[in-house]
């Protein structure tokens, strides 16, 4: 059966008018069955986390939160409806109530287990919004729980897909409804999934675009549409370069080396299962659908790539040596790997020599202060603060020159195609 799947982002279903949007794009497109995929609402994932810090840490800002989040949805549907569903309020005061007894009564030794069972509740409400406004509209959707179709094993707030049992489930309860029904949309959640049927676990920070690959691995879809605010993967960033230029088509090597070095457009962990499959990825801007966007598949010539360049700001150069000035070795790189790995911190670039090894992390990682506490107690660690990490994939020196300017440069490596700089 050929089947698409599209993503649409918090941008893209921040209010009553970009829901409505959603609407006029999936009828530019009714000639196949769509799987769609939804994140939260606008910045309603960072409300939730903070729903969760408060469960947590601080029970007394609780309900203020909570009301916070129920009027932000509630005015879009009254924006939505002259008329409120009664179906759709009685699912909605549901996922309200799930909400305030998870949030009363957190596992404080649990913490991912319970970040994970809150925040998933911020896709369930916006899913549930779109399905009722779609039908409502004529646009026969079914409502999936992505839990029943995404497995994975317990790693919460990074959980490994389950490819097997996540295939099996997508093609037993998908392609039936569109076999036998006059549904044309199936509308699911993106950045959420399950290890069983009472276990909540997400895909990691922004994971919908990664959603959006599995269901289109599992359902052998023919293509991916992810919808941005933006006309299509650029060059750089166009809130800091008025003159960033789209990049018509990529290709999948190219795509995964941008978004591991940082690239916000695509969600890293997007690209393998679409390659592995040879199904193609667009990229395409809610606000300007007819335009072409940009296309990522096989068969594109390196000849059309230009300098892309990313820039990551907030960052920390971590130095890690021996206190008896011995050699860095393997064992204590084992060591040190484990410990950031204990912690969720990510290496943005690593570089060593023969007694230091040096890693640069995000500024603001949540785990950052205990990572410099428990490395402290074995290396002697230095570190440099609220630096820039420049990355330039087929640069040239006059790019070179353009983005380092007068500032120092603290480290540099290069290699054939991607040169980086941390700058301070």
């Amino acid at each position: 059966m050929s089947v698409q799947v599209f993503k649409f982002g918090g941008a893209s279903v921040k209010s009553a008018e970009a829901v409505k949007n959603v609407a006029v794009i999936l009828r530019q497109f009714p000639e196949k069955p769509t799987v769609i995929v939804v994140s939260a609402m606008g910045k309603m994932t960072n409300a939730f986390e903070q729903i969760w810090l408060a469960s947590l840490d601080n029970p007394t800002t609780i309900n203020e939160k909570i009301e916070e989040v129920k009027n932000y949805h509630q005015q879009i549907v009254s924006d939505l409806f002259d008329e409120i569903p009664n179906s759709l309020q009685r699912t909605l005061n549901e996922w309200y109530t799930d909400l305030e007894q998870k949030a009363r009564s957190p596992k404080p030794a649990q913490r991912d287990y319970t970040y994970d069972s809150i925040v998933s509740i911020g896709e369930l409400l916006s899913t549930t919004i779109i399905s009722a406004y779609l039908n409502s509209e004529g646009i026969l959707s079914e409502w999936k729980d992505a839990r029943a179709l995404i497995k994975t094993d317990y790693t919460y707030r990074s959980a490994h897909v389950d490819w097997k049992k996540t295939t099996n489930q997508c093609q037993e309860q998908i392609l039936p409804v569109f076999e036998s029904e006059e549904t044309k949309c199936i509308v699911t959640q993106g950045f959420i999934a399950a290890a069983d049927t009472w276990h909540t676990t997400t895909l990691g920070r922004e994971g919908s675009d990664y959603s959006a690959a599995i269901l289109a691995y599992a359902l052998d879809a023919d293509q991916v549409m992810i919808w941005k605010d933006v006309p299509g993967v650029l060059n750089a960033d166009p809130r800091k370069y008025d003159n960033a230029k789209l990049l018509p088509s990529i290709s999948y090597k190219e795509a995964i080396e941008l978004a591991y070095y940082g690239a916000s457009v695509i969600h890293p962990k997007t690209i393998q299962p679409l390659q592995n499959k040879s199904i193609p990825l667009w990229v395409k801007s809610f606000v300007y659908p007819k335009e072409s966007g940009t296309c990522i598949r096989t068969d594109v010539p390196q000849e059309q790539l230009i300098p892309s360049f990313i820039i990551k700001e907030g960052q920390r150069l971590i130095s890690i040596a021996t206190r008896d000035f011995s050699f860095i070795v393997e064992e204590h790189l084992s060591h040190i790997f484990q410990v950031f790995s204990s912690h969720g911190i990510t290496m943005n670039l690593m570089q060593n020599s023969a007694i230091n090894f040096s890693v640069v992390v995000n500024e603001d990682a949540r785990e950052l202060p205990l990572l410099m506490e428990e490395l402290q107690q074995t290396y002697a660690v230095r570190y440099n603060e609220q630096l820039d990490l420049v990355t330039i994939r087929h640069y040239n020196e006059e790019i070179v020159q353009e983005l380092t300017g007068k500032k120092k440069r603290v480290l540099e490596q290069r290699t054939r195609n991607t040169i980086r700089f941390l700058l301070k």
